[in-house]
């Protein structure tokens, strides 16, 4: 009997992984179910029909209430990311230059490029189709994280 209740118990153990950390139908599954028949075989065999379907009847019972415990929400929440990040990868050029600021091209805009306005660097976009580097900009607009320039004649 004492096989029966650890196969019974691994196969909870498997379907729980299964339902939580693994997706799809995968090896926790099978392996839940390997335990679980072999430990109903083994009932059957050894124990005769009423203590089967005893075993039968548990392990339906106890895999209910493990796949109820284990969809709830609240079950998880302790082992869930709770901090929320609030910042980004950059600071968006909007918020630090505004339009008619002036630079220089650090690289070849063809349209895209790097410029460098008040001492930062930027991603930039010409609205001319080329610029050169070492050339006067002015900021005209922001698309996304790039500055659009056009240059300064």
């Amino acid at each position: 009997m004492f096989y029966i209740a650890i196969l019974i118990f691994f196969g909870l153990l498997f379907l729980v992984a299964e339902l939580v950390l693994l997706s799809g139908f995968s090896v926790g599954a099978v392996l839940a179910l390997v335990c679980y028949g072999s430990s109903i075989y083994m009932a059957f065999r050894d124990y005769g029909p009423l203590t089967g379907s005893l075993v039968v009847v548990a392990v339906v019972l106890l895999s209910l209430v493990a796949t109820v415990v284990s969809l709830r929400a609240k079950t998880w929440q302790r082992f869930s990311l709770k901090q929320e990040i609030r910042s980004s990868s950059m600071p968006r050029p909007e918020e630090e230059l505004s339009t008619g600021a002036r630079g220089t091209t650090l690289s070849r805009l063809s349209p895209m490029g790097k410029v460098e306005i008040d001492g930062r660097v930027y991603e930039a976009k010409s609205l001319d189709s080329y610029v050169d580097p070492r050339k006067e900009i002015e900021v005209v607009g922001f698309e996304n994280f790039s500055v659009i320039v056009k240059t300064i004649d």
